[in-house]
């Protein structure tokens, strides 16, 4: 593993929650939460987001992102284009933070703590690309539930990960 690896998959996943978001016919409905879901579309876009800013941008980056953990959880209605733009903010972010990053750092301890828990970097980063994946998984899931049309986005391509 290398940090360029982990910058393509995380880079290929934002711009896949990018495409998620378009999907949706009607931008109130990234915000709906049927019964039985907790956290809509747009709620789980803010918190991707903003973990990343945090954890990649603001640590490695020196972007000098400050997280609202609470707001990405109660933020509601914002526009999806401002969403997009903090996608590509953090794009940005990973792109500048991991394609300078070498491999003796991946093996440094991160400079946080993740849930309470002390990682190498190289563990946390792959922790936060596994996270960004979940989530993703449940925003296709949201959309489809919400819009009631069964298509992939196919934006999550393994092609992309070598273009």
């Amino acid at each position: 593993m290398n940090a360029d690896s982990l910058r393509r998959v995380i880079v290929r996943d934002l711009q896949a929650l990018r495409e998620e978001l378009r999907a949706y016919e009607d931008e109130r409905d990234i915000w709906k939460c049927p019964s039985g879901i907790k956290n809509s579309t747009g709620t789980l876009a803010l918190h991707a987001v903003g973990n990343l800013q945090h954890y990649v941008g603001a640590q490695f980056g020196n972007t000098g992102y400050v997280r609202d953990r609470d707001a990405e959880f109660a933020d509601r209605n914002v526009p999806v284009k401002e969403i997009e733009g903090r996608i590509d903010r953090t794009i940005a972010a990973i792109d500048s933070a991991l394609g300078a990053m070498d491999a003796e750092t991946l093996e440094t301890e991160f400079p946080v703590e993740i849930a309470g828990t002390r990682l190498p970097t190289g563990l946390a980063l792959l922790h936060l690309a596994v996270h960004l994946g979940y989530h993703l998984g449940q925003i296709d899931y949201h959309r489809r539930l919400v819009t009631g049309k069964p298509d992939t986005v196919e934006a999550q391509s393994v092609k992309a990960l070598v273009d």
